[in-house]
Order: C-alpha cells, then sequence, then structure tokens
C-alpha cells in the first residue's frame, strides 16, 4: 500500500520523504489556506520535492470553469494529479482531463455508486471519506471493501485512496482489505510507530544497559 501525505506543509512532507515514507501527497483548500502559502507557489514546491503524484484541487463548481483550473494546476508539474469533486460537473471534468492526459483525483466520495461513475469516468484515484463517515455512525471502512470488491469484479483501474484517515488503526485496517493507497496527516503516519510495548521493552533495555554500564561509542 502506497503512502500519500496529507498536508501543504513543506517541512512535514521533506521529513517524511527523507524517511521513503512519502508516495505522493493529497492537499485540498483547506490545507492551503493553513499553510498560508500561494496554491501555485506551494504546490509547485511539493511537486519539486516529491516524485510521486500530488493532488491540487480545483475551486470553481462548474464543469467549464473547473477544466479550465485543471489544466492551469497541469501545467505545474508532470506529476501534478487535478483534484475534482464527486459531482456531475467533476466527473465530466475528469473525463475530458483523463483524455487529455491528465491524472485526475476525485474527492468526496461516500457511496458504491460514485466509485462506479468516477472510475467509468477515468479517474486515476478515487478517495472515499473512511472518518466522515464514521462520525455519522456509518461504516468507512466496508465502503472501501465494497468499492474493491466492485473494482476487482470489473477490472476498473482505479486506484482506491482512502482518505480522512483519523487513526493508525485506519492504516492498517485499510491496508489489509486492499486500498491501494492511503492519504493521512503526518501525525497519523508517526503513530504507527508508536506501541506500549515497544516503550516499555525500551526501558527495560536501558535500565539494564546503564546498570551494566554498556557503552558503544
Amino acid at each position: 500500500m502506497k503512502f500519500f501525505v496529507d498536508t501543504a506543509e513543506i517541512d512535514q512532507i521533506k521529513e517524511l520523504n527523507d524517511l521513503g515514507m512519502v508516495d505522493g501527497v493529497t492537499t485540498n483548500p483547506s490545507l492551503i489556506a493553513k499553510s498560508g502559502r500561494d496554491i501555485l507557489e506551494v504546490t509547485k514546491e511539493i511537486c519539486d520535492m516529491v516524485d510521486g503524484p500530488v493532488s491540487a484541487e480545483v475551486v470553481a463548481l462548474e464543469a467549464d470553469d473547473m477544466l479550465a483550473e485543471g489544466r492551469k494546476l497541469a501545467k505545474i508539474a508532470d506529476n501534478i494529479a487535478v483534484k475534482v469533486p464527486l459531482t456531475w460537473a467533476g466527473l465530466k471534468t475528469c473525463k475530458t482531463l483523463t483524455d487529455e492526459g491528465t491524472m485526475v483525483n476525485v474527492t468526496l466520495c461516500f457511496s458504491a455508486n460514485q466509485a462506479i461513475l468516477a472510475a467509468k469516468a477515468g479517474a486515476t484515484f478515487i478517495s472515499p471519506f473512511i472518518g466522515r463517515l464514521d462520525d455519522l455512525n456509518l461504516d468507512g471502512l466496508e465502503l472501501i471493501e465494497d468499492i474493491r470488491t466492485i473494482y476487482d469484479n470489473y477490472g476498473f483501474e482505479t486506484n482506491i485512496l482512502a482518505a480522512s484517515i483519523r487513526s493508525a488503526n485506519h492504516m492498517s485496517d485499510c491496508a489489509k482489505i486492499g486500498a491501494d493507497v492511503c492519504t493521512a496527516p503526518p501525525n497519523v503516519i508517526k503513530a504507527m510507530a508508536n506501541h506500549v510495548l515497544t516503550d516499555k521493552g525500551l526501558d527495560a533495555f536501558m535500565a539494564d544497559a546503564k546498570k551494566a554500564g554498556i557503552k558503544i561509542v
């Protein structure tokens, strides 16, 4: 499973990228606003740093305007994936951009039906939002599983990009179900390394090393 980091903060991306933990980046208008940077400037900087896809989202609602924005974003770098919402206008934009050779990430997916439409429109990525479904007492992981089954049944090549990840458990659960990609905030990716028994064991090792006077350098 590939890891995309969900942020527009350059320092956070660089730290994880240097460790080989970044296969791509996802951004959205909220993350761009939080960074305080110009969208074209910060997106270009991210694209130069990361080899994999970098999702940059349109802000228009009508298909013609989405297409114009998508084409402008696509010119930033070859690894741009234009992000469009799962609306009829977004699907129209997806189809056109895909036919032009641009990667497209169709976002805000909350049902298997929506995921089928995105795949038919040629989406490179479909982004089901796990956490937001969980907030409504719906099973976000079940949606990932349903999309995986449907895509496998019919050979759809669209990558399942699990989004709205809230916990380290979401990451491993998505991997078991068969998500192609998980996009998560940096703190969630880092939290995957944490375990109380690791901490406990390390404390014991350090105590014994100190007692025995063990030094290596």
